[in-house]
């Protein structure tokens, strides 16, 4: 798909780099842009930067909506409340907005008089890799070293760029930080003619829509793609359709030639089917979607490839240009505290679990609470999620045993950012439950993990352990990183696995951490998949 011009429809601001060496305009014949190394290095170093720590206007005013609306549930208020907070933490420009700080991902459209003289792809990933290394953000890279056997490779990359050819003597870009958590619920689907009907569509859509479930943070920016010559350039079109590239196509339909389009109906339709599941903003309401997007293309008359993905709630990605005036960034918002008005009046008043107390206490603490309900967490967290956890089992089945620490605790899946200088932690939120399902039930019968703390749903082999083991599960706030370390941990420690960097076991002690009972001691649980 070709680079649209979606500028002026999404009233988009740009600020002006203030670069070393401007791009120079060549005389002659076929006069060509040249755009020196530091340049490209620049605009891609102040870009993940802003992602690391802004948010768009846009997409905050969104939250702030959802904060104001009436008919919102009291849980998804507390919700964008607290993203809203968190977004004002991270503009400090310390602690990054989510502790995933992504793939960094670059989709560019290279004008043909463009001429660098230098392999663009490589200077865009050196200047990946300081700004992963200098701000303090989490590698989330991992480099297989045999089938099964991987490193993390500690500098983040490799980067994702994809740079195509154009006409003209621009350079443009759409840059983007996309955690594991939101790529993870994308949906490909290879059907043909036969879903192209309103009834076959609409149960397909509503089928899938329900299956995305809240692990990957919502509220959502929804993108659903039909069609597409190939798999691969449906799924093309789904990333930048999540990030608002394609929201400049026609919406009047197409035409005889395959010109791709949205259709508006079909948006309004999807929102109404994100609503309908009634998970709303992670636990429970309305707002699981905040806009929607149905993108239309040609196909191949043998298949009909359907994708469906979204963007989380933290919606990072931010256009950029350079032109023969200059190197342009999207302006993303810096005073975010503006927002704060929207989160007045927040239900907040919630029970104390005191996690310092013995595990046979802070269970009967928690067995008093159903499903559904929110307290407050206070005392002592280990911190572990994947690869610890494969060392857990490991461990167990050689006969070595289990760290008393995971009888003695509550764990909490998650996984951080570097820690800056003078911060108790880096940005830590909870990372997708669902990834330790296959550990639970085995820890959970040696007396561990009787209390976990993630995001989203679990299988039923886990619901199951809990009645029988009388453990249980709680859900906090996905997409608060920020807002986590700042306010909510007080003391942090590496006690285990210290290799493996971000998936350390780490002990933490938290104050007033909320979160929401998703399977109780019996078993029962809310319905948040």
């Amino acid at each position: 798909m070709d680079r649209i011009n979606n500028n002026n429809k999404m009233n988009l601001r740009y600020r002006r780099l203030p670069v070393g060496t401007a791009p120079a305009l060549s005389a002659g014949k076929e006069p060509v842009l040249r755009v020196s190394e530091n340049i490209l290095s620049a605009i891609t170093t102040e870009t993940f930067t802003d992602l690391a720590y802004y948010m768009s206007s846009a997409h905050l005013e969104k939250l702030a909506a959802i904060a104001r609306d009436p008919e919102a549930s009291p849980e998804e208020r507390f919700v964008v409340s607290a993203l809203i907070k968190n977004a004002v933490i991270a503009a400090e420009g310390i602690l990054p907005i989510c502790q995933d700080t992504g793939t960094a991902t670059v989709v560019a459209w290279k004008g043909e008089g463009i001429r660098t003289g230098a392999d663009d792809s490589a200077v865009m990933s050196a200047a990946i890799r300081e700004v992963w290394q200098k701000k303090n953000l989490r590698y989330s890279q991992i480099a297989p070293l045999t089938m099964f056997d991987e490193k993390n490779t500690g500098n983040n990359l490799p980067a994702q760029i994809d740079i195509y050819a154009v006409p003209g003597r621009e350079y443009h870009f759409l840059f983007i930080a996309k955690g594991g958590g939101s790529s993870n619920k994308t949906i490909l689907i290879q059907g043909s003619k036969a879903l192209l009907s309103e009834t076959a569509l609409e149960k397909l859509l509503a089928e899938q829509i329900s299956a995305l479930g809240v692990a990957a943070c919502p509220p959502y920016h929804l993108a659903v793609v039909i069609g597409g010559t190939s798999p691969e350039r449906n799924l093309r079109a789904l990333k930048l359709a999540t990030a608002g590239y394609l929201d400049e196509l026609p919406d009047k339909g197409g035409t005889p030639v395959g010109t791709p389009f949205r259709d508006l109906g079909w948006e309004e339709r999807v929102m109404k089917m994100a609503r309908a599941t009634g998970f709303g903003a992670q636990f429970g309401g309305k707002h699981l979607v905040v806009e929607a997007r149905v993108i239309r293309l040609p196909r191949h008359a043998a298949s009909c490839p359907i994708s469906i993905g979204v963007s989380c709630c933290a919606h990072r990605n931010i256009r950029g240009k350079i032109t023969a005036e200059g190197v342009f960034l999207e302006e993303l918002e810096k005073t975010p505290a503006r927002f704060l008005e929207a989160c007045q009046n927040i239900p907040g008043a919630f029970d104390s679990i005191d996690l310092d107390k013995p595990m046979e206490d802070i269970l009967a603490s928690l067995g008093k609470y159903k499903a559904g309900s929110l307290v407050l967490l206070n005392g002592t967290l280990i911190v572990a999620r994947d690869m610890a956890h494969e060392r857990f089992i490991k461990a167990l089945r050689e006969g070595r045993g289990l760290p008393d620490y995971l009888k003695k605790h509550p764990v909490f899946y998650a996984g951080p950012s570097e820690t800056p200088p003078g911060k108790v932690i880096g940005s830590l939120g909870p990372t997708t439950a669902q990834r330790m399902d296959p550990y639970a039930p085995e820890l959970m019968a040696q007396g561990a993990s009787l209390v976990m703390l993630a995001k989203g749903n679990r299988s039923p082999s886990v619901a199951e352990s809990c009645r029988r083991f009388g453990g249980c599960y709680l859900g906090t706030i996905g997409g608060a990183a920020a807002l986590m370390a700042q306010e909510h941990v007080v003391t942090a420690e590496v006690i285990d696995f210290a290799d493996l960097g971000m998936e350390a076991v780490r002990r933490i002690t938290v104050r007033n951490l909320p979160a929401l009972v998703i399977f109780d001691r019996a078993g029962r649980g809310v319905r948040c998949q």
